[in-house]
């Protein structure tokens, strides 16, 4: 039986098109997008290969969004500089 107030944290790895993708604004650009009942968490920097980096951006979303991760990654992969967007954990909070 839920209550309708849970939440569920996610992380999903950000690819940009290239090395020249500047990861400062980029990071800017994501939580410029996400929609307003998501909440950002933190975003960090992972090495990838040859001097490419992925992103790691963690967001806490409603429970009952419509569609799951689907609409963070569809938000994500709206901004020019995204090549590639994957969720790599999900988790149910117990707040």
């Amino acid at each position: 039986m839920s209550s309708g107030g849970g939440r569920v944290y996610v992380v999903a790895r950000v690819f940009p098109k290239g090395i020249e993708v500047n990861l400062e604004e980029l990071k800017k650009k994501i939580g410029e997008v996400l929609p307003k009942e998501f909440q950002l968490v933190k975003i960090e920097e992972e090495p990838i290969a040859f001097g490419l980096k992925a992103l790691k951006v963690h967001v806490v979303i409603p429970e009952e969004t419509t569609g799951g991760t689907e609409p963070l990654e569809r938000a994500i992969s709206s901004i020019d500089d995204v090549s590639q967007v994957e969720v790599i954990y999900i988790t149910r909070m117990f707040v």
